[in-house]
Order: C-alpha cells, then structure tokens, then sequence
C-alpha cells in the first residue's frame, strides 16, 4: 500500500492511505463504494421492469378483448423501418459492450470510439423513430381529437400491408385508437430512456477524452452498460410485440 505521501491516486488519509479521488467520503473503500452502486443500479432496473411490465400486461389485455382492431391497427407500422431500429439498437449494445470492456483494459481511445459510435447509433434510432411517429401522425392515428379510423373502415387497397384487410365495423375500428395509445405510451416511453441515455453518453464521451474511466474505476461504465442493454432489451419485446404478432385475423 501506499505510504502518506502518495499523491498517485489522490489525496492520502490520516491512516497512511491514499485515498482515491473518485471514493466518496461516506464509503470506507472502493470495493464498497462499487457494491453499493451496483446494488442501487439493479434496484432501479427492477422498478423499470415493474414500469415496462404494466405497460406489456396492459397491451396484452386490450389485446385480446379488441383482437380484430389490434391486428388491423399492427397493419398501419412500417416493419423495415422496425427491423432496422432493432438491428441499430443491437449493433449499440456491442458498441457499448465493447466501450465497458475497453474502460476494463483501460484503452481510452477505444473507449471514446465505442461511447461516440454508441451515441451515433442512439441519434440514429431516434431519427427513424421520428420518421415513424411522422407517418403516424399524416395518417390520422395520433390519438385524440383527430383520430380518424377511415383507414380501417375502408381499407388501402394500393398498401401491400393493408390491401388484403377486411373492412371493420365502426364500433370494433374505434378501438384502434387503444392499440395507437398503448403504442405511442410504450414506445414513446422507451425513446424518452434513449434521450437520457444519449444524454449521459454526451457526458461520458467529454469524460472519457479527458482521462476518466481508464484509471481503474470503471463502475459508472458498467452500470451505464447495464441501463443501455435494459432499454435495448425493452425494444426487442416491443418491436415483435407491436410489429410483428398477431398480424392476421
């Protein structure tokens, strides 16, 4: 251990040690400090799926009392546009894998690459998102008062995706604006985490070029992997369960 005067790793303690710059008063070491944080990490990833899971259970129901409106209504996404953002949000978990392994081995230039390609990717998902929500909103399906079901009462013949749909009953094409609620909640919820995430991206990628993470503390790294994969994994439910079930009657 270090005597009193060491200075490497900051300021030493009335005990001899050095103490580090990073540990905060309240922790007596850095093993400590790391396992709280963990701990605390986790605990929020479990009110996240509590959260989530509402959201899935409250799908699933709707889902099977309006079964024709949901299929209809799945009928209205854009699955290249969904394939694609699933295959961007897989390719940043890598990235952001890698940039936790790369903060372990303390390489800090491949550390700033896989945060900076992980904040492109993010900026990326966003965009075909807004894209999206775009078309939804030209086609009358925000929810609210200008939620138009002519779509399902009279279906698009010149769609490929909705050309072999059979028109619904008004009563039944009114509930489409539940499966358009629960869509814009869900997903909107899950792009809201990615606008944090990006955020703390920004932050990490100006810390990071200054030296941070690449000394031996690595835990805000890991636990930020831990938050971005959670979001990643959200989407890989969302994209088959809006997208790709039930698409037939």
């Amino acid at each position: 251990m270090p005597d009193s005067t060491a200075t490497t790793h900051g300021a030493p303690q009335a005990d001899g040690h050095a103490h580090p710059s990073y540990l905060r008063h309240h922790f007596e070491s850095v093993e400590q400090q790391a396992d709280t944080t963990n701990f605390a990490m986790w605990l929020f990833l479990l009110t996240e799926i509590m959260f989530f899971g509402g959201l899935f259970t409250a799908y699933l129901i709707y889902r099977n009392w309006y079964y024709p409106a949901f299929v209809a209504a799945s009928h209205q996404l854009n699955i290249p546009l969904g394939g694609l953002n699933t295959l961007i949000l897989i390719t940043s978990s890598f990235t952001m894998a890698m940039g936790v392994w790369c903060a372990e081995t303390r390489k800090q230039s491949g550390l700033v690459l896989c945060l900076i390609l992980t904040f492109i990717l993010g900026l990326g998902f966003l965009g075909i998102k807004t894209i999206e929500y775009r078309e939804k909103i030209e086609m009358n399906h925000v929810p609210g008062f200008h939620y138009s079901v002519d779509s399902f009462v009279h279906p698009d013949r010149t769609n490929p995706a909705t050309k072999n749909d059979e028109p619904l009953p008004l009563d039944m094409a009114r509930h489409t604006e539940i499966y358009f609620s629960l869509y814009f909640a869900m997903t909107g919820m899950h792009a809201l985490h990615m606008i944090i995430g990006i955020a703390i991206l920004g932050f990490m990628i100006v810390r990071a070029r200054a030296g941070a993470y690449t000394q031996g503390h690595i835990t805000f790294v890991e636990n930020f992997g831990l938050y971005w994969h959670f979001v990643d994994i959200v989407w890989i439910f969302l994209f088959p369960l809006l997208y790709l079930i039930s698409r037939h009657q």
